[in-house]
């Protein structure tokens, strides 16, 4: 079946694994590198709502900006210095091909890193995104990577309740659920997914 295409003013529940659900991330070095590029590739495009980095799979929670939101003068590619269009599908494709390129340069391995294209779903209701913010902070307690949602580094959990600078839309999650205190608390309670997040939960 064709991927879905992302399309400017909507949002994304953007996640991926590595082949044959193999390791992507293997130390701490990776884990940087992979949002530093993240930053550089994606973020002109993208508002960040939520992510989470695991082991051997990823989940971002996204909003496509309209092209007038985007800063051309900030954009940087892989391939071309300037390109013939702007496509966020490109962006996500030089994420992934670079990332992947520079671990197995580094580990001496080759073969495909990550085990398909893609996947994405389009979130298209207030309930579905912050089920999916609980689901994404809570993934690695789901996994057994950490006792308690704040415990496990490689999230955006923190920076969502810090004051400290960050390139996420910390503004928009927490008017959503309406304080910090409130942000946390729901985090705190078992959430009823539904079928739209449930059918989509990753092995480790």
């Amino acid at each position: 079946m064709d991927k879905i295409l992302l399309e400017p003013g909507n949002y994304y529940h953007i996640y991926n694994r590595g082949n044959n659900g193999q390791n992507i991330f293997f130390e701490k070095e990776n884990y940087i590198f992979f949002l530093n590029r993240y930053d550089r590739y994606i973020s002109p495009f993208c508002d960040t709502i939520a992510w989470v980095l695991l082991g051997n799979h990823f989940h971002f929670l996204i909003y496509v900006k309209n092209l007038q939101e985007v800063d051309i003068q900030k954009l940087e590619y892989s391939t071309v210095e300037k390109p013939k269009k702007i496509d966020v599908h490109l962006q996500f494709g030089h994420l992934f091909n670079s990332y992947a390129k520079a671990i197995n340069k580094r580990y001496n391995r080759t073969g495909s890193l990550f085990e398909k294209n893609f996947e994405r779903k389009k979130v298209d209701s207030v309930k579905y995104l912050k089920n999916l913010i609980h689901y994404i902070h809570n993934n690695p307690v789901h996994h057994r990577f950490a006792e308690e949602v704040w415990d496990y580094p490689w999230s955006s959990y923190g920076s969502l309740i810090s004051n400290q600078k960050t390139n996420m839309n910390r503004r928009f999650v927490l008017e959503i659920f309406n304080s910090v205190e409130e942000f946390k608390l729901y985090h705190l309670q078992d959430q009823e997914y539904g079928d739209e997040i449930n059918e989509l939960l990753i092995d480790y």
